[in-house]
């Protein structure tokens, strides 16, 4: 019964959020702050799936200026926890594909994000190209996801290149959002779905001598340490 009132609940959410995220971006089409705004509602669907967020800064991130971020993916409950971490004047870069999902597609185009086709190289090079520009000349950040997919399980993917040859172009840092395991740990039919960590670190300053494939695997190694020390969090509570 718990997990019917739940998916009813999330499904009406997500309907009523795009319809409001609709005239919000009306009236303020690709404004700068919408998606921080709108990240706001959705990270509150947390406390209705049982789960507390603890969230922990760095004290730098929070005065550095336009920067790219970096955040494990792990399933479709990221929707609901990984907002929680959104700065201001922060877009994300999503599939081209999503803005064909009806109310919700159309809420995240107008919005301000930036959409990619993963299926042609040069157009995705194109996009990483176009994300630079706006990171130079609105000082926007940009939100990614260096897997690529959701993990669902399997650890932390291989990170692909595109956010650091992002960060490389627009002369920003990386700054790595880390989020403990959640696979299989939310149930719908359970009342206390525990605590959920997530870390925000330190900005990391990218030699432009060093490859973009370097550096995805140096991040790719500190943001898995972290992983590993908050799922031990989660264990030891």
């Amino acid at each position: 019964m718990l997990a019917i009132f739940r998916i009813i609940f999330m499904a009406l959410f997500i309907v009523l959020s795009c319809v409001f995220g609709l005239l919000l971006c009306i009236v303020k089409p690709f404004h700068t702050n919408n998606v921080h705004i709108i990240a706001g509602w959705f990270c509150k669907v947390a406390k209705i799936l049982g789960v507390k967020l603890e969230l922990k800064y760095h004290e730098t991130p929070k005065n550095i200026g336009p920067a790219v971020y970096v955040a494990n993916h792990q399933n479709n409950y990221d929707l609901f926890t990984l907002p929680a971490m959104v700065p201001e004047n922060c877009v994300s870069l999503g599939k081209k594909s999503l803005k064909w999902i009806p109310f919700f597609g159309q809420l995240y185009w107008l919005s301000g994000n930036i959409l990619i086709d993963r299926t042609n190289r040069s157009k995705a090079a194109g996009t990483i190209s176009k994300s630079a520009e706006k990171i130079k000349q609105k000082g926007l950040s940009v939100w990614m996801f260096p897997e690529g997919t959701r993990s669902y399980g399997r650890g932390l993917l291989p990170f692909k290149t595109g956010a650091f040859h992002t960060a490389m172009s627009a002369d920003v840092p990386v700054v790595p959002v880390c989020m403990s395991t959640t696979h299989k740990t939310i149930k719908l039919n359970r009342w206390d779905n525990g605590t959920i960590y997530l870390e925000m670190l330190a900005p990391i300053y990218l030699d432009k001598d060093v490859s973009a494939r370097d550096h995805a695997s140096h991040v790719h190694q500190i943001m898995a340490a972290k992983i590993t020390e908050l799922d031990a969090q989660v264990r030891n509570k």
